[in-house]
């Protein structure tokens, strides 16, 4: 994602989860999608989003609730995921946008939900791992978890953690501060 004048998307996704095993026949699945719009020429946060997404094939459990805190009744409430699919490609630009996330797992979550449903992937191939370029601008040995880097960068923790809306909004923090000391790649 190299600053070409044009905007870029940070996406982070929260799913369902358990603590321990998924109950028999269920499966992680999209119930969040926190996206922040980058505009890297101006150094900024343009937009912030928040895509919930009606899980089909399992629950929110009391585990996922404590960490995310998205209940079933909000969740209920949300987009089916090839709906939410659509919405982040029509309305977000997600197939031409040039797109970040912390770690491979959103990118990774989305293809295999996609796969599993049917549904069109809904983002192009400009996707950069941001926590690699993290750790490789800091000569970091391990790879930090988002509120690690933060603190690393300098930076406040906005919101609350494992919130799809406030990480995406942090983790754009984070690649703006990259982009800032030239490290975005």
């Amino acid at each position: 994602m190299e600053s070409t004048g044009e905007l870029w998307n940070v996406v982070d996704v929260e799913a369902t989860c358990w603590d321990g095993q998924p109950p028999p026949g269920a499966v992680s699945e999209i119930i969040e999608i926190g996206l922040t719009v980058v505009d890297p020429a101006a150094g900024k946060r343009v937009g912030r989003h928040r895509i919930l997404v009606r899980p089909a094939r399992s629950t929110v459990s009391p585990f996922c609730t404590r960490l995310t805190g998205l209940t079933p009744a909000e969740v209920d409430t949300g987009l089916t995921f090839a709906e939410a699919c659509r919405l982040l490609a029509a309305e977000h630009r997600a197939g031409s946008r040039p797109w970040a996330s912390w770690g491979d797992y959103d990118r990774n979550q989305f293809i295999r939900q996609c796969r599993a449903t049917g549904t069109a992937y809904p983002f192009g191939r400009r996707h950069t791992n941001a926590k690699l370029v993290f750790t490789e601008a800091n000569g970091l040995r391990k790879r930090p978890g988002m509120a690690e880097a933060l603190r690393l960068a300098g930076l406040p923790l906005e919101g609350r953690h494992h919130r799809g809306e406030d990480d995406a909004w942090n983790i754009a923090a984070l690649v703006l501060d990259l982009s800032a000391r030239g490290a975005w790649r």
